[in-house]
């Protein structure tokens, strides 16, 4: 809608919205962002000078019952954004003792054709930082991402397995098409029994969470609904990767 440019609400605004809350005795504070670290930021690089300005504002508005979440859900963290000091900012104005780290896959072909902008070294390093500075890491995966081949659907896996045994817990997702994404028209994902089986280990052993299994069949509703009524001046048959 809006060209992929970052629309943020200033810190003024946001402010006045807090202290509303506060006055009708509202104590949570929570930002909806794909990317939190982003605010107040021109290009690709944090501003962290701008969030410290946006948290400071909002935990003195809400006062001391009040508590301020930023980083965890529905605002998570680009695992290249992460860093020592923006963890610490997060501590220091926060109330929330876990954040969410966007890795999607394990493959760096699949990162690389969905634009993700960041590599798969990118997310150990952000669980290792966050974990070192005392947070819980939820990192988000999707699996059945378009074209996923099964070497890309074993990296996954091995990445979730190598970052659960890390600590963090894997947040488990299957593909459906956004609009405004690079792959917007792309077929709903699927997944194979042998990654189902994988998957469904993690989730028995308490190192991985998610709705995936409901996300799995309203996937398949999509996929035939597409098949069925194909958009306007739209091909049945959609090549994505190489």
């Amino acid at each position: 809608m809006f060209s992929a440019r970052f629309r943020h609400r200033s810190v003024e605004d946001v402010r006045w919205h807090v202290d509303r809350m506060r006055e009708f005795g509202k104590r949570d504070v929570r930002f909806i962002t794909p990317t939190s670290l982003s605010y107040g930021a021109d290009d690709e690089e944090p501003n962290l000078a701008a969030v410290e300005e946006l948290l400071a504002s909002c935990k003195e508005g809400i006062g001391p019952d009040g508590r301020v979440f930023f980083g965890s859900f529905p605002s998570e963290i680009r695992p290249e954004h992460m860093s020592v000091e923006a963890l610490r900012l997060v501590k220091r104005y926060c109330a929330n003792d876990n954040l969410i780290v966007g890795a999607q896959s394990g493959s760096e072909r699949v990162l690389e054709a969905a634009k993700r902008g960041h590599d798969v070294e990118s997310v150990r390093r952000a669980v290792r930082l966050g974990i070192a500075e005392g947070f819980r890491i939820n990192v988000d995966m999707i699996f059945g991402m378009p074209g996923e081949d099964p070497a890309d659907a074993e990296a996954s896996l091995k990445l979730a397995q190598e970052l659960a045994a890390l600590g963090a817990r894997i947040h488990s997702h299957v593909f459906m098409p956004l609009p405004g994404t690079p792959w917007r028209d792309a077929p709903a994902g699927d997944v194979d029994p042998e990654t189902i089986r994988a998957v469904s280990r993690l989730a028995q052993q308490g190192a991985l969470y998610g709705h995936w299994e409901k996300q799995r069949a309203h996937a398949a509703q999509l996929a035939a609904a597409a098949q069925e009524n194909p958009r306007p001046g739209r091909s049945r048959t959609l090549r994505l990767l190489d």
